[in-house]
């Protein structure tokens, strides 16, 4: 305690605004947490950080710290409460999410979600989720058409490959490859699609030929070669298809137009 104390004094001494951070406070008793941060913010910590360091806790657990904080520490209205969650559990957007609802008014993230062992909070991810969560009446100033090249940057010059499945930023987020799924997209992409793919500046939604694709998916994609195959050509070149897509793992534009081309020259 009196460690922290001078600390946040001297720091006081050169800068305005000093950021207390209370390691491993995901794992500490909320009682002790909350004269810790009380004392910190008499000495003059504007910023007071609660990180779930070894990202611990569950989701309820530390929604519950940030809400007890800003019920027991008499001054906290002094102070902004910021997240700053790890993700060894797989839990750090959930987290730093359960904490804005409770009541702190910031959270620590990274691009990508890179930091130590399994990282930290993803700024792409608590960004959109606030953003399609509007009746939280939380916001931020992010202009979310940058997530997808931002992330790319980030990725390029870390040399740190984006997992496909990423939410938001990953090369699959906006793709779809089973065939009930693709078929309700083309009908209504909202069916499927909760974010708009321009609206985080990633490349248009994908259908993604595979095995499990339906005819509709096929003449999709035929249409977008340039093709204008009739429900009764698409039900012939499907047949085709399925034998290609048996065989591997995707079927591609070169696959497709040489089924269209064979197609073709069988019926002339």
């Amino acid at each position: 305690m009196a460690r922290a104390i001078q600390a946040v004094k001297w720091a006081k001494n050169f800068v305005d605004d000093v950021e207390f951070y209370a390691e491993d406070a995901g794992r500490t008793d909320n009682e002790y947490l909350a004269r810790v941060v009380e004392a910190v913010i008499r000495a003059g910590a504007t910023v007071v950080n609660i990180p779930d360091t070894t990202g611990y806790c569950l989701p309820h657990q530390y929604g519950d710290k940030i809400a007890y904080l800003i019920n027991n520490v008499p001054n906290v209205d002094r102070a902004i409460l910021s997240c700053h969650c790890h993700n060894d559990l797989g839990l750090a957007t959930a987290n730093s999410i359960a904490g804005v609802i409770a009541g702190a008014r910031q959270i620590e993230c990274t691009i990508n979600g890179i930091g130590e062992r399994a990282g930290n909070t993803s700024l792409e991810e608590v960004v959109m989720i606030l953003k399609q969560h509007k009746s939280l009446n939380l916001y931020t100033n992010i202009n979310t058409e940058m997530l997808n090249p931002m992330s790319r940057r980030v990725s390029d010059t870390m040399r740190m490959t984006v997992q496909p499945n990423k939410a938001i930023v990953g090369s699959n987020a906006f793709s779809h490859s089973s065939g009930i799924h693709q078929d309700g997209f083309l009908k209504e992409a909202l069916t499927y699609e909760i974010i708009n793919p321009v609206e985080v500046g990633a490349d248009e939604s994908k259908i993604v030929l595979t095995a499990r694709s339906g005819r509709s998916a096929l003449a999709f994609r035929f249409h977008k070669l340039g093709y204008q195959f009739t429900r009764d050509e698409v039900d012939v070149l499907y047949q085709r298809f399925l034998l290609i897509a048996d065989s591997k793992k995707e079927v591609l534009e070169e696959d497709l137009h040489a089924m269209a081309k064979q197609f073709e020259a069988a019926a002339v």
